[in-house]
């Protein structure tokens, strides 16, 4: 199991090479755009892909939100997009949320819903999460003071 744990953590780092966007010219958010209506169009846009493939929707879940808000905001305060502690946001959700499966997406840079979304279908490993085996998720999308975004998204089987 030990083994099992490592190799998922060096799949995880790996993972995060392919999840930072510095480009300006992605577009930006309207004036009007609330962090709500913007992270519900990103969860939109990942439904729509897994029905795009034959998937089941998934069901926005807010205690997963609990971890996504928590470590979005660990990323801001670090300055950099990271994986750091996921196994106790999984094992959290293990125990309050019933999840028998757990896995996670971050990024940070994209400043477009569908940006952030393409980032992560054109990365095999964050394309495997979307498209996994899972029944449940939530996002967290923030900006930080300096205006760059950072996002989690986690997926969870109950």
């Amino acid at each position: 199991m030990k083994c099992i744990k490592i190799i998922f953590f060096i799949c995880l780092v790996v993972l995060i090479a392919g999840c930072s966007s510095d480009s300006e010219n992605e577009g930006i958010l309207s004036d009007n755009s609330s962090a709500t209506s913007y992270e519900k169009e990103i969860l939109d846009l990942i439904n729509n892909h897994r029905t795009s493939n034959g998937l089941s929707k998934l069901e926005i879940l807010d205690i997963i939100k609990t971890q996504t808000n928590a470590h979005t905001d660990y990323m801001i305060n670090a300055g950099a997009i990271s994986h750091d502690k996921f196994s106790e946001r999984s094992s959290y959700l293990q125990a309050n949320a019933q999840a028998t499966g757990t896995a996670e997406n971050v990024a940070s840079g994209y400043s477009t819903a569908q940006s952030v979304v393409n980032g992560w279908i054109n990365s095999e490993g964050h394309r495997k999460n979307i498209e996994g085996n899972y029944t449940h998720f939530h996002l967290t999308a923030k900006q930080s003071a300096a205006g760059k975004w950072y996002y989690t998204n986690i997926f969870i089987r109950q």
